[in-house]
């Protein structure tokens, strides 16, 4: 059985006292197993990412610009191998693979501009003789823990920043699909980045119980679930640690009469059920308006029928399976239990049969869903659609505002001061209009309000930059030209 191995200092790391199993989803057989890091070997790459730590902050910016440059050349040229182990480990069809991946990219491109974004500001004669200049310099040794969900992208959304910034990085992807995390590590060395400077560790709390705790970590960024958010922020901050940790999201998708009903069910239907809803941007309430409800709701239904769920190494697959057997299961609890909450069931996909032994599920859609119901109320990262009527605008601003979760949100419409007014009102880190999952390009950043996000940066772009350096502030005087014992040409101050 293949055996995943650790990243440190530039070597594989194979052994181990535990290992943990990894499916391939879409057939449900376990083919590899990952190392599982004991808090020594967390030591050990933390130890690395540290003696890395003086050679790549000293590295000039040209050389480092360089390196990203190369690493999005062999990231291209290598981007159907990694796309298959995607495929292979977290089950996303493969063109959603590649689609992460070029979305991954996107944060590459942007660490290539490096020596504008770290540029600081200076002031000359702020008072006689006296200049004042800034510069922005790398926190240390950062962390990265990253969830199962986009195992290429989500790295690439940290460390891409993080390296820019002259940090050195220790990555702890999930291990749940942990082949990539190595694969994109390779690319960075093939790529010409010193051994130490990105390292991968493997594992559990264990593993982030040291991350947190270990001084020598002065950052931490984190995405997952919130309640793991709010636990690593606390943990981390309370340690004096840099931390950035996104959460859950329950996304709103708002559509009123006027909306094109076409382009909403469309929308609604690659948005809800994509990469199986395993998406934190993925949209799982749909708030229909007025009386545009029964029409949505009929053109969705209609639209599922024709979803083709299977193995994502089919090029005719639209969807692949959920994760794990132990996710479907839970996925399904909440369509079975949605009926004696008092929605309505409008397909269930749970019940939908497939040849196959991997984690396979239907789409589902419910109809009639209020706030107070588990189906609503929870973060079910999966292929369900919960469809709440409200009468007016103001009634859909509400409900989205009153919701636990900030992360995403969008409305459809064709009446411009409505979409402008919404975009006024409402509460929600990203919001999109008329395009159902608004995920900013990687010069824009990312991340939720309210229990979408702890912490006060958003992931990747110019926050990132602010999040990954610290600013110093240096105040000069120099001895008047004219006192100078050497002669310096200058004339003399007066």
């Amino acid at each position: 059985m293949e055996r995943i191995p650790h990243y440190i200092n530039g070597r594989k790391v194979a052994d181990a006292e535990r290992f943990g199993p990894v499916f391939n989803p879409a057939t449900g057989q376990q083919d590899k197993e990952v190392a599982l890091a004991s808090g020594a070997r967390v030591e050990e790459a933390i130890e690395a990412a540290r003696a890395a730590l003086p050679g790549w902050r000293a590295t000039s910016l040209a050389k480092r610009t360089n390196i990203f440059f190369r690493v999005r050349e062999l990231m291209n040229e290598r981007k159907a191998e990694l796309a298959a182990i995607l495929t292979s480990e977290h089950g996303k069809v493969l063109s959603d693979a590649e689609g992460e991946i070029t979305r991954g990219l996107e944060n590459i491109e942007f660490a290539t501009g490096l020596s504008h974004m770290l540029k600081g500001e200076y002031s000359e004669q702020v008072s006689g003789g006296i200049d004042v200049h800034s510069v922005r310099q790398p926190v240390g040794v950062v962390a990265c823990i990253t969830p199962f969900n986009f195992p290429a992208m989500v790295p690439l959304w940290m460390i891409g920043s993080a390296l820019a910034c002259g940090n050195t990085v220790l990555l702890k992807p999930s291990e749940k699909d942990p082949s990539s995390a190595v694969f994109i590590a390779e690319i960075f060395s093939e790529a010409g980045l010193p051994d130490g400077v990105l390292n991968v560790v493997h594992g559990d709390k264990e593993a982030v119980d040291v991350l947190l705790e270990d001084p020598q970590v002065k950052a931490v960024s984190f995405v997952g679930s919130t309640p793991i958010a709010k636990s690593i922020y606390q943990r981390a901050s309370e340690r004096g640690k840099r931390v950035q940790a996104l959460g859950g999201a329950k996304n709103h998708m708002v559509v009123l009469p006027d909306a094109d009903l076409a382009m909403a069910a469309d929308a609604a239907i690659s948005a809800a059920y994509g990469s199986a809803g395993e998406r934190c941007m993925a949209v799982s309430v749909l708030v229909a308006v007025g009386n545009i409800a029964d029409d949505l709701v009929a053109a969705i239904k209609e639209r599922m029928a024709t979803l083709k769920i299977g193995p994502g190494t089919d090029p005719a697959s639209q969807m692949g399976p959920l994760i794990t057997a132990e996710h479907r299961d839970r996925v399904a609890g909440y369509v079975s239990g949605a009926a004696d909450e008092g929605a309505t069931v409008v397909v269930d996909g749970t019940q939908q049969k497939f040849d196959s032994d991997g984690f396979f599920t239907g789409v589902s859609l419910v109809d009639h869903v209020k706030p107070g119901m588990k189906v609503y109320d929870d973060e079910i990262f999966g292929p369900v659609l919960s469809v709440v009527r409200v009468e007016t605008f103001n009634d859909a601003v509400q409900l989205t505002n009153e919701n636990e979760f900030g992360n995403g949100v969008a409305i459809f419409t064709r009446d411009g001061g409505a979409a402008r007014q919404f975009e006024f009102e409402i509460e929600a880190g990203m919001v999109g209009v008329n395009v159902p999952i608004p995920v900013p390009v990687g010069s824009f950043s990312f991340g939720g309000w309210k229990s979408s996000l702890f912490g006060d940066t958003h992931m990747y772009g110019p926050d990132s930059i602010r999040f990954y350096t610290r600013s110093k502030v240096v105040t000069t005087r120099w001895p008047d030209p004219s006192t100078s014992e050497i002669d310096l040409g200058f004339p003399q101050v007066v």
